[in-house]
């Protein structure tokens, strides 16, 4: 190949060469002798070059006899490396069926002791005992990857430390102990604070909860804490662990805490309802004060006409005293103009006795309605968003739900306690009024009764 590549090139060479010369000849004569010099020159080129790969040629031959040999040897080297492979699989199987045979029923118990450890080092990383004694799930966890990986066997001590931290955890899971490490507050700052340590359920400190995270191996305040009564035997705890102390302690180690503290408290409930609902509390708020405004009056009212029962001497503060002042300003005038003027000063007090009470009355129905407007609202928004995103994430029909649920639930709250107080001012102000008219009816009679025996 070399050879045929060497001529092609001497032959392109050559027509180069006579084509310089064709173009730098100025006759016939002396382009023959010019093409007769170039050929010369070429013979003697190609000769050179045809010694050269002669000389070369013993060379190659050295070098294919050379790789050949290697070739040999490698070849040779695999064949005793295969062998020694199957030889040595040969005996690891019966090396390992001698093992199996001697370990008899040990292979079960160390396969229990692995699945025993892997087990328990998932316990002891999410434990809140892990806070107070730390580093147990590494060794649970290199002991379980020593007898998984290989065919290493456990030894004695590490048989008894396993029986020993699992005894250990059931004990302290029976205490309530104390310990001092750093805790990391709710705001971010880290400080050294007492711990109490409530079995292997909760971390308390200071009357609050904490919360063991395993990733790190620290102790964290709860951003966000559980209801009063549960931080006040909390407290109770903290400050008098020996003591026999109502608890609300967590059996799951933070799963139940971690939902009981996402409810939402009594603020955000009302937050859920938006617009509607601060309306619906705006308008309970202004029924509330009207009740509490008539509730004063009417009591303040009616002890002063209860006084007045009690006085013969008629007085112009109270309903009954300017009723009765009727009869006195007018001692001459016949009966039927007397009943007649006392009708009309009852006429005067009602509307005093029973003013705004009709506001409390229309707020505890317009309540309920106003819910049903927000509950309505809130369905439409949860429809608009099943439309969108479909039923397969409950969260975002949630929003919807609640401000519908607690717009009804606000309505209602505000229109019993309404209907209760519209109820008692109204009696009220009837027994009021109801004096008001037996005691105008007894005038009359008392004037019938003089008229005739004069």
């Amino acid at each position: 190949m070399k050879k045929i590549i060497n001529t092609v090139s001497g032959l392109l060479l050559t027509v180069t060469t006579s084509l310089s010369y064709a173009q730098q000849a100025a006759n016939l004569d002396e382009l023959l002798n010019q093409l007769e010099q170039g050929k010369i020159a070429q013979s003697e080129q190609n000769r050179l070059r045809e010694a050269e790969f002669k000389a070369k040629l013993s060379q190659q031959d050295q070098l294919l006899t050379s790789a050949e040999n290697t070739r040999d040897q490698q070849i040779a080297l695999s064949n005793r490396l295969e062998q020694d492979f199957q030889n040595n699989e040969i005996k690891l199987a019966n090396q390992s069926d001698a093992l199996n045979k001697r370990m008899g029923e040990l292979k079960e118990l160390f396969g229990v002791l692995q699945q025993v450890a892997g087990d328990t080092k998932s316990k002891f990383q999410t434990s809140v005992i892990s806070a107070q004694i730390p580093g147990r799930d590494v060794f649970m966890e290199e002991l379980a990857k020593s007898m998984g990986s290989s065919s290493k066997l456990a030894s004695i001590e590490e048989i008894e430390r396993l029986w020993f931290e699992l005894q250990r955890e059931m004990t302290q899971s029976g205490k309530v102990a104390k310990f001092t490490t750093e805790i990391v507050l709710a705001n971010g700052e880290r400080k050294q604070s007492e711990v109490t340590r409530v079995g292997g359920f909760n971390l308390l400190s200071q009357g609050k909860y904490l919360e063991y995270i395993n990733e790190t191996g620290s102790i964290a305040e709860l951003i966000r804490q559980p209801s009063a009564r549960y931080l006040a035997t909390a407290e109770q705890v903290t400050l008098a662990p020996a003591a026999i102390t109502p608890f609300a302690l967590d059996p799951t180690g933070g799963s139940i805490l971690g939902l009981l503290v996402q409810a939402p408290d009594t603020q955000e409930r009302v937050e859920q309802g938006g617009p509607v609902g601060y309306v619906i509390l705006a308008i309970g708020l202004v029924g509330l004060l009207i009740a509490l405004e008539r509730f004063i009056t009417l009591f303040i009212v009616g002890a002063k006409v209860s006084r007045q029962l009690k006085e013969k001497t008629a007085c112009d503060n109270n309903p009954l005293g300017r009723v009765m002042l009727v009869k006195t300003q007018n001692p001459d005038i016949d009966t039927e103009t007397l009943e007649l003027k006392l009708s009309e000063s009852i006429l005067r007090e009602v509307p005093k006795l029973s003013s705004r009470l009709t506001l409390i009355k229309i707020i505890s129905v317009v309540a309920p309605l106003i819910g049903l407007l927000g509950t309505v609202t809130g369905m439409i928004n949860t429809f608009q968003a099943i439309t969108l995103f479909g039923t397969g994430d409950p969260k975002l029909m949630a929003g919807g739900i609640s401000q519908a649920l607690v717009t009804t639930v606000l309505g209602l709250v505000v229109a019993i306690p309404m209907v209760f107080l519209f109820t008692l001012l109204h009696t009220r102000s009837r027994n009021i009024i109801n004096i008001l008219q037996q005691q105008s009816a007894g005038i009359i009679a008392e004037r019938a009764e003089a008229e005739k025996g004069a």
